[in-house]
């Protein structure tokens, strides 16, 4: 590819509608995201019809405003998992304007984007993932556990039996009346609570390396109805502790088990200030490196799409295999283990 080899990614696979340009695969210069926050609000979580709407409403906008007048050379989407009407709206776009500029279009996987996120550093790609490392991919949606050898080598070890993590926040923060998103105001909450004020579970479930956090989340429905005086804020505290608990816990085993000293955490929950402190010090201890993704680049976003399409471009090139477009969209796409 030559150097200035410029991609226009598209995401819309849940409810931030976003375009971004990366040039060389190197140089981010442009990620415009529309948040539907404001649409879902009252609802505590995310409407499909709702989401599917809004991204037919907004996508061409923000796809102007990422372009720039700037010359593309490819387009790529993320073509799941996610919402079906979501991803066929950021197809239609994608396939739209890769028709009319006559250049290629690539379809990737959403979570592939939350892994290769990790490599931004301020706006540039710095490629700071080492390899063999076990990736935590930690969402509203998804909650996975892979061991990664490299691009496109993939084994997935365990994913959550019920709610994301992300899912847990949000509900948790429902039954306490916090406004949505829930997780930053859980987060906020905590800062003023004591992390031992209550005994929530911490489900690691021994001898998988699956997660289940629909439990910890019953345990604070149980905790509310059986008590007349909340103090908010040790519920949130106690609740964040127990989550990242098991997170961390699980993250940490994995490595030991698979011998890597390298650790890669992408996703919204990734912004978590709770988890990173956390998992930094617990890992350091062990004279592991964690690679998280920068706080702004943690929720969904076209960056990570562009960049996880630049790296199946430059691992087609560099193999000799085919390139797969991978077009066709699949809201329950899953990621591939070698």
């Amino acid at each position: 590819m030559k150097k200035d080899f410029t991609i226009l990614g598209i995401e819309s696979t849940c409810d931030e509608t976003s375009a971004a340009l990366l040039r060389g695969g190197k140089t981010l210069v442009s990620n415009v995201i529309y948040s539907q926050i404001e649409e879902h609000k009252k609802y505590h979580g995310v409407v499909p019809e709702l989401a599917s709407r809004a991204h037919a409403a907004k996508i061409a906008a923000v796809i102007q405003e990422a372009l720039q007048q700037e010359h593309i050379d490819c387009v790529a989407f993320a073509s799941g998992p996610g919402l079906p009407g979501g991803l066929m709206v950021g197809r239609v776009a994608a396939e739209t304007l890769a028709t009319y500029k006559q250049i290629p279009l690539i379809g990737v996987n959403h979570l592939e984007g939350h892994l290769f996120a990790c490599d931004f550093e301020n706006g540039e790609v710095k490629n700071r993932l080492k390899f063999p490392l076990i990736a935590l991919v930690v969402s509203g949606g998804h909650t996975e556990l892979w061991y990664v050898k490299g691009y496109g080598q993939y084994k997935v070890l365990g994913k959550t039996r019920d709610d994301a993590a992300g899912e847990a926040f949000d509900k948790v923060a429902k039954l306490l009346g916090l406004p949505y998103p829930g997780g930053p105001q859980v987060s906020k909450q905590a800062l003023q609570g004591r992390r031992d004020a209550i005994a929530f579970p911490r489900p690691l479930l021994p001898g998988t390396w699956e997660f289940s956090f629909s439990g910890i989340k019953t345990a604070v429905s149980y905790y509310l109805r059986d008590h007349r005086d909340i103090n908010v804020p040790d519920v949130c505290a106690s609740f964040e502790q127990a989550m990242v608990d098991t997170l961390v816990a699980k993250t940490l085993l994995a490595a030991r088990k698979y011998k890597t000293n390298y650790i890669a955490v992408g996703g919204g929950v990734a912004a978590n200030s709770l988890l990173r402190q956390t998992l930094e010090q617990r890992a350091g201890k062990e004279h592991k490196t964690v690679f998280f993704v920068d706080r702004k680049l943690s929720s969904d976003n076209a960056a990570m799409i562009a960049l996880a399409a630049y790296k199946k471009l430059e691992y087609a090139q560099a193999t000799g295999k085919p390139l797969r477009p991978n077009i066709n969209i699949n809201p329950n796409m899953k990621v591939r283990s070698w």
